[in-house]
């Protein structure tokens, strides 16, 4: 069986003003090509389809137009689980029409998934909280998944009955995991968990959030341990961090897929991927990370001198780019017009002006009481280096009568 593993599409994001739509329906096409060459029975993802509970139009129909594509007219088993990006309500709304092309969508913890059977072959048999077995057209032995959506406060407490999340959620999420594993979930069939989730080993590095992502690890109350996934589980799925990693603590792997584009700055240089697995009953998962070639490069580019910038910029034209200019003093309109002309994803410019440093290092002492032409004169010697000469010192004292 071959499962392809893909999380965090985030359609309809920006970065700053600029939309990332063309970007999106591209990797959108290189995802479904991807399942097509290989061959895949079943596609995840898990959690972030969307980057806001409202999302656009334009997002909308780009994901509901690739699932319906991944799913070949209900010969490949799609699964999409809502993430905290995702309104749970706009990710199950479609979901008695998806089910008959074989898509199924899981908004909620605690789910409970209908029975049914496609005239391809495709059937759900057996639908518990959270979880599903499902027979795929040409393949001789179940999938069974485990399935868990992200959960806010209000979602723990009303569908898996948590009031404590520091003490409670990975006690819990152990305890409903494990009873699942052990009532459906035996060598005679592939078994999965997909979660969106904020997962590391216990005792490991804490890895970072994306920027521009909403946190789901507030403390240490939301993470999940992976010594808590049941034995029986040869594959987790994972959304919610952007970097593809596997996360430690578990004999089988654990993975987060990476989101398909770079989102922010912070994820420059990255590399992203989906992940294609390989799966029989009783035996080791094989994982391989296939790279996502669409999408702008993000760079994050600092120069000193307008030309060698505007001559970067040239040659790296579909990217985008937060570009910092260091100079003496404050960037000129005709400057900043030249960047702009040479390079249309320009996302931010930051100018910093460097500090001179004092000829003079030694601190000197003001005394405010002194007459105000001392004053000025002290401010004159300190902005320009020099003492004022007697015609400016004149018109200074001009002024003051004035006054």
């Amino acid at each position: 069986m071959r499962i392809l593993h893909t999380a965090d599409w985030h359609l309809g994001k920006k970065l700053g003003t600029f939309s990332r739509i063309e970007e999106q329906v591209k990797v959108m096409e290189e995802i479904i090509n991807i399942a097509e060459d290989n061959a895949v029975d079943a596609i995840l993802i898990a959690g972030d389809v969307f980057d806001a509970a409202n999302p656009p139009t334009e997002a909308l129909e780009l994901f509901y137009s690739t699932v319906k594509r991944l799913s070949k007219e209900g010969s490949r088993l799609v699964v999409v689980i809502a993430g905290n990006h995702d309104s749970p309500d706009k990710i199950d709304a479609p979901d008695p029409l998806a089910r008959a092309s074989g898509i199924i969508f899981v908004g909620y913890p605690n789910a409970l998934v209908k029975p049914m059977q496609l005239p391809s072959g495709m059937a759900i048999t057996i639908a518990d909280k959270g979880f599903i077995e499902a027979r795929l057209p040409g393949v001789d032995y179940p999938l069974r998944l485990l399935l868990t959506p992200y959960a806010n406060e209000q979602r723990l407490k009303q569908f898996l009955g948590i009031e404590d999340k520091e003490a409670l959620l990975n006690e819990t999420l152990q305890q409903q995991w494990q009873s699942i594993a052990d009532q459906y979930m035996d060598t005679k069939g592939v078994n999965v968990l997909m979660a969106h989730l904020f997962v590391m080993q216990r005792g490991g590095t804490i890895p970072e959030e994306p920027d521009g992502e909403k946190p789901i690890k507030i403390g240490n109350a939301d993470l999940v341990y992976t010594d808590i996934i049941p034995a029986q589980i040869q594959y987790t799925a994972l959304g919610h961090l952007h970097r593809h990693h596997q996360v430690a603590g578990h004999q089988q792997p654990v993975a987060y897929s990476s989101s398909p584009l770079a989102y922010s700055f912070s994820e420059a240089g990255q590399s992203k991927y989906v992940c294609l697995v390989t799966l029989e009953p009783g035996q080791d998962a094989h994982v391989e990370k296939i790279a996502l070639q669409s999408g702008r490069s993000l760079y994050r580019k600092t120069f000193d001198d307008i030309d060698i910038a505007v001559d970067w910029l040239a040659a790296h034209p579909y990217s985008l780019v937060e570009l910092t200019i260091k100079s003496d003093t404050y960037l000129q309109s005709e400057d900043l017009r030249r960047l702009q002309q040479a390079h249309d994803g320009i996302i931010q410019i930051i100018p910093q002006v460097r500090l001179h440093k004092l000829q003079d290092k030694t601190i000197k002492h003001i005394d405010i009481e002194q007459d105000i032409s001392s004053l000025f004169a002290d401010y004159f010697r300190s902005k320009h280096k020099q003492e004022p000469n007697k015609a400016l010192m004149a018109l200074f004292q001009e002024i003051l009568q004035e006054k």
